[in-house]
């Protein structure tokens, strides 16, 4: 009688990713508990694994008694424009550094890191004083552009991966077929790369809606306040108003589920699209 053998390995990945994933989404499950709690159990109940009574009271009043809906507005402009302007630009530099041989290319490769090290406290205030000469102060535009100028050197570093990953000859078999180099590249590498543009877009987005030291600080007005800085009004001097603060975070959460999902196609597509002629 011949014995199967107990998978012993595959029951141990199995056991550490799905403990893997349970670490991961506690955080968001316990944002989604304070938020349906009512607030007279947030102390009493608060060790619970869910309380005794549910309510949708902080939902109602963050999209209706408060300026969340305003905050929210200038995330989703700030962090689409980051995102567009970051992958645009990143795209250009990363085909450049990663087909072109060029004068002065390792330096300009090894200021794009050094941009890198740098703490952001140590440059907020040469930052402030920049963006306050160019009257760019307490703007959404000051603020994509601060966040673009950020981001462009780790998407490109991204974005020149993706395109060393595809063969030249692929370029070069288009133009000798009679293209040239820009339509080589809108038709045959472009299709490859969306997964890197993708992903991409992905992280500068998920990188501006979540940034707060750079919108702290050079943005004033309450009707120019992006989502992260539009929390700290729910804490008072004296307390903090955790049910409304954990509704409007898990609200938060929802414009990245949707980004995600709708650029997900596109990962897929991109792995199958551009690589096959005819």
């Amino acid at each position: 009688m011949q014995k199967t053998a107990f998978p012993i390995g595959a029951t141990l990945r199995y056991a550490a990713i799905a403990l893997y994933v349970l670490f991961a989404l506690f955080p968001i499950y316990w944002l989604v508990k304070i938020a349906v709690t009512p607030d007279r159990l947030i102390y009493t109940e608060g060790t619970q694994i869910w309380p005794s009574s549910f309510t949708l009271d902080n939902f109602v009043s963050v999209l209706f008694l408060t300026d969340f809906l305003v905050y929210f507005k200038n995330s989703m402009i700030v962090s689409l424009g980051t995102a567009f302007f970051t992958t645009l630009v990143a795209t250009a530099a990363g085909y450049a550094f990663s087909r072109f041989h060029f004068r002065g290319k390792a330096i300009i490769i090894a200021l794009m890191l050094i941009t890198q090290m740098f703490p952001l406290l140590m440059i907020i205030a040469p930052i402030y004083k920049i963006m306050a000469g160019l009257r760019l102060l307490d703007s959404l535009t000051g603020l994509i552009i601060v966040y673009t100028a950020f981001n462009v050197p780790f998407a490109t570093f991204l974005m020149q991966g993706f395109f060393d990953g595809i063969p030249k000859d692929l370029e070069e078999a288009a133009m000798i077929d009679g293209c040239t180099r820009f339509e080589a590249l809108r038709k045959v590498i472009f299709p490859l790369t969306l997964p890197g543009l993708a992903a991409t877009l992905g992280f500068i987005f998920t990188a501006a809606w979540s940034e707060l030291l750079f919108a702290l600080m050079l943005i004033n007005s309450d009707d120019k306040m992006t989502f992260p800085v539009g929390l700290k009004t729910f804490v008072s001097k004296f307390a903090v108003d955790w049910g409304q603060m954990m509704a409007a975070g898990t609200l938060a959460l929802i414009p990245s589920c949707l980004f995600f999902i709708l650029i997900q196609r596109f990962l897929v597509k991109g792995l199958t699209a551009g690589a096959v002629k005819g």
